[in-house]
This record gives structure tokens, C-alpha cells and sequence, in this order.
């Protein structure tokens, strides 16, 4: 059994280690993806369209390219009925989301920057700064639940890919989708993450809603008060 310190997985490395250990992610997963790359690559301008389409058809997730994203200068739309999929700002997103695809099958597993670089993804879409082009920009928010199910429609679109080329070997089309499948979800926890400690990271509110914790505040705030009226009598 190997003895896991909880602790230690709020940080980045020993997190990768232990989701990369526990799904069995290897060398040969790795080779494997990047062994697709030529399977992949002529596919994602047709996956990119394929996942806007999708993104656009629902007001919670179209809502995200109507404010004007980073690096782009272009005209901005007002509303979400102004939102397509030949929007000059949704094509600046198209090549966000291209280079992503293509770095999953190209980027060298063996590096912690490509395991940052993955973590960021997650990490800007909460809200907080992942990338510095974000830096001192409005915040970019979206929902976890969102984020969860495009990674989910993404990998079928994929996985579909894989399982209809007709140049690829049964053998091959196995070690690529399970290779798929174990990034995609080591992805997805490196969306979770973010969004989990956001949620359990305590607000004046929980504190208050603590019988004790507030007991806690008030005698602190009492005692405040006494020592501030007595300096101030001290002073009279």
C-alpha cells in the first residue's frame, strides 16, 4: 500500500504523481497520444467548429464571448444574439481552444511546465489569473459544471474520430482512446481542484454560521470595543 499524505496534494507535482500513478498514465500513454497526432491534427478545425456549436447553442455557456476576451481587439458583440460562430471574437477563441488540442498530443508529459500549463486551463476559468496575459483583466468565470461536460463532449468527439479512421488498427485505436481517456480526466480533476478550494475556503458567513466560531467573534469584538473605550479614557 502506498501511504498517501493528503497534504501534499494541494500541491501541483505530487498531485500530478498521484493522478498519474492511480489512473496508470505512463511513458507508453504519452507515445501513444503523441502517436495520434496525426490522426488529431487535420481534425481540429472540424472539432473546434463542432465544440463552438455546441457552446453557442445554450444561453449559460454563450453568455462567456459576449464580454471582450483578452488579446482580442477586435468589434465586440452586445448581446448574446449577436453571437455566431463566424463572430470575429468567437474565431479568436476557435485558436485558443486548436492550440490546446493540438498541445495534448504534441507536449512533452515528462515536464512539469506541461502539467502547469493544464492546470492554468482550469485555473483561469474560475475567475483567478492562470495565464499572465490575464493579469490585471476582468475576470474570466465560468461555471465548473460547464467546463466538466464540454470535457466530456470533446473526448466523444474524439474518441469517434479514433474509432472510424479507417487507417487505424484495432490495436492502435485501443492504446490511443485509453491514453485519451487518462488525460482527459486528469484534466478534469485539474479543473475540479480549483473550483473545490474555492468552495471550501471559509467566508465571514460560514464563521458566523459556526455556534462557536461566532461566540468566538463576538467576544473578540467585545473585548475590542472595552480596551479601545478604556484607551480612550485613558487619554481623557
Amino acid at each position: 500500500m502506498q501511504i498517501i499524505n493528503e497534504a501534499s496534494l494541494n500541491d501541483l507535482p505530487a498531485r500530478v504523481e498521484y493522478l498519474k500513478e492511480f489512473v496508470g498514465f505512463t511513458a507508453e500513454d504519452a507515445a501513444a497520444l503523441h502517436a495520434a497526432k496525426p490522426v488529431v491534427a487535420p481534425l481540429v478545425p472540424i472539432i473546434v467548429d463542432t465544440v463552438y456549436e455546441k457552446l453557442l447553442s445554450f444561453s449559460v455557456t454563450a453568455k462567456a464571448f459576449v464580454p471582450r476576451q483578452t488579446g482580442y481587439q477586435g468589434a465586440i458583440p452586445t448581446k448574446l444574439s449577436d453571437l455566431s460562430a463566424d463572430h470575429p471574437q468567437i474565431k479568436f477563441r476557435k485558436d485558443f481552444l486548436a492550440r490546446y488540442l493540438v498541445k495534448l498530443v504534441t507536449m512533452d508529459y515528462d515536464k512539469m511546465a506541461s502539467w502547469e500549463y493544464l492546470d492554468k486551463v482550469g485555473l483561469m476559468h474560475t475567475g483567478h489569473m492562470g495565464f499572465a496575459h490575464r493579469e490585471k483583466k476582468p475576470p474570466l468565470r465560468v461555471e465548473y459544471i460547464h467546463c466538466g461536460i464540454l470535457l466530456g463532449y470533446v473526448e466523444d468527439i474524439v474518441v469517434n474520430a479514433v474509432l472510424t479512421h479507417p487507417d487505424l488498427d484495432n490495436e492502435t485505436k485501443t492504446v490511443v482512446l485509453r491514453a485519451l481517456n487518462k488525460i482527459v480526466w486528469i484534466q478534469n480533476d485539474l479543473f475540479a481542484r480549483h473550483y473545490l478550494a474555492e468552495a471550501a475556503a471559509p467566508t465571514k458567513f460560514d464563521v458566523l454560521s459556526n455556534p462557536v466560531a461566532a461566540v468566538a467573534v463576538a467576544a473578540g469584538t467585545l473585548a475590542l470595543t472595552f480596551a479601545f473605550q478604556y484607551f480612550r479614557l485613558g487619554r481623557s
